[in-house]
């Protein structure tokens, strides 16, 4: 175990706000984690899991002990009549995940490309692009007890996957069922069909079928089609720091839609399987005519309404604060509008 002390963050958030961690120790197996809990300094101090920093706004420096997950690794684990399960540690990035899986001859992730961030938060936020969340293709998942260090394993059942939501996202309460700070995420397991069919029920990629006339694409093409999509409408990280999408799309009842359709025509939604309609939360931002808008340093992009960016860079970025006064502006103005609560993608810190 290596502890490193007043570690910059900057480059350990996507939206690249200036934080520091008083405590850091890379994680990147088992025993760095036991280390720390038979540490007795470390083992009684509160703790921040950080994986990418795809899903996070800092708006202070963290005084947590940062458990900065980096397990690398990936492999084909198994495979059954129906699935190829592939495993991959909780380290490595998620599009370069999606990228191997391509390039082996696994298909099934091809919807999910370039979304930021790494395996080990997939499962956290149960990520999804484009019809498709990692509840479709998840197997299994290794995870480590924070207090008593003990290995665990859950299936997809255990993990409580909801709409951008699980386990991990939440205290236990007198269900015991809650992981938040409890549990590291160590390693994934991911069930990739073998009678693999595409998934086309998105107006963007029923779009890129008009314009190209390719009726049946294969998982490669829909891989190409997805990088296209995302880079023309989101902002690389690399370039305009930014946490992705930053609000949830929100869920309504078909009622609640038509009301809505009645003095809003053109709201784009789409229909769920359990009669529910989900509303593009983009859509209601730009409509309230936030699109382009900033406080200090922290703005609308330009492109979509959905996320939030830095605009200062990384030599004079937004704050959290700003951020987060931003988000809460845009929340006021569609509520007003729409009678909607807007709720936040990431974490808060």
């Amino acid at each position: 175990m290596n502890l490193e002390k007043n570690v910059p963050l900057q480059p350990y958030n996507t939206f690249g706000i200036v934080a520091k961690a008083r405590a850091l120790v890379r994680v990147r197996g088992e025993d760095d984690l036991l280390a720390v809990l038979g540490d007795p300094q470390l083992a009684t101090l509160p703790r921040q899991v950080l994986g990418g920093g795809s899903n996070i706004v800092l708006t202070g420096d963290v005084k947590a002990l940062v458990l900065k997950v980096e397990v690398p690794g990936v492999r084909l684990a198994t495979e059954t009549d129906k699935h190829w399960i592939v495993e991959a540690g909780a380290g490595v990035g998620w599009h370069d995940l999606v990228t191997w899986t391509l390039v082996n001859g696994y298909p099934g992730l091809e919807n999910m490309a370039l979304i930021p961030g790494s395996v080990g938060a997939s499962p956290v936020q149960n990520i999804g692009a484009y019809g498709v969340e990692l509840q479709d293709r998840f197997d299994s998942l290794e995870a480590m007890d924070l207090f008593t260090g003990e290995l665990f394993c859950l299936n997809a059942a255990q993990c409580g996957f909801s709409y951008r939501d699980s386990v991990f996202k939440h205290s236990a309460g007198s269900d015991g069922l809650g992981l938040a700070g409890r549990a590291v995420i160590l390693r994934v397991r991911f069930a990739l069909p073998k009678r693999w069919k595409p998934e086309l029920g998105y107006l963007d990629l029923e779009r890129k079928i008009a314009e190209t006339g390719i009726r049946a694409p294969d998982a490669r093409q829909i891989f190409d089609w997805v990088c296209a999509i995302r880079r023309a409408k989101l902002p690389d990280p690399q370039v305009i720091g930014n946490a992705g999408s930053f609000f949830k799309n929100p869920t309504v009842s078909a009622e609640q839609c038509a009301d809505i359709i009645a003095r809003e025509p053109k709201v784009v939604h789409y229909h769920l399987d359990d009669g529910r309609i989900k509303l593009a939360a983009g859509w209601l931002i730009d409509a309230c005519g936030w699109k382009g808008k900033s406080v200090g340093h922290a703005g609308v992009y330009e492109k979509q309404a959905l996320v939030l960016v830095n605009r200062g860079g990384r030599e004079n970025p937004c704050t959290g604060g700003e951020v987060m006064t931003l988000a809460k502006a845009i929340q006021t103005s569609v509520y007003e509008r729409f009678g909607i609560r807007l709720e936040p993608e990431p974490v808060v810190i």
